[in-house]
């Protein structure tokens, strides 16, 4: 599989960037993933995520989102809220979320 980056959108719009360390492949991790992925499909004003993890079991996610509605839509779905409370007890040694408004974007494509 190729990895894509999220497109450019026209600024501004909004990050929920989310840092987490946590084990590699916890149980049930993967399939509350792919839940949440098909969840945040449906919020009005979603624009797309990308992610990366370390080996080292460092974890950065990046949400996109047109405004803050819809940003505060997601952070408020139930199941998203019930997924959130299962990876603090069970999941995350750690984590972070950095809340951004995008203001410029630009870049490249090679070939």
């Amino acid at each position: 599989m190729t990895p894509n980056l999220v497109g450019g959108f026209e600024p501004p719009y909004y990050t929920a960037v989310f840092t987490s360390i946590r084990p590699d492949a916890p149980e049930g991790y993967a399939e509350t993933s792919a839940r949440m992925q098909e969840l945040v499909q449906d919020i009005p004003g979603y624009l797309g995520y990308e992610s990366a993890r370390t080996p080292g079991g460092i974890g950065i996610t990046v949400a996109y989102f047109r405004d803050l509605d819809g940003l505060a839509a997601w952070q408020h779905h139930p199941e998203h809220m019930a997924a959130k409370r299962y990876g603090r007890e069970h999941w995350y040694d750690s984590y972070r979320v950095h809340i951004g408004k995008v203001e410029r974007t630009y870049g490249s494509e090679r070939g």
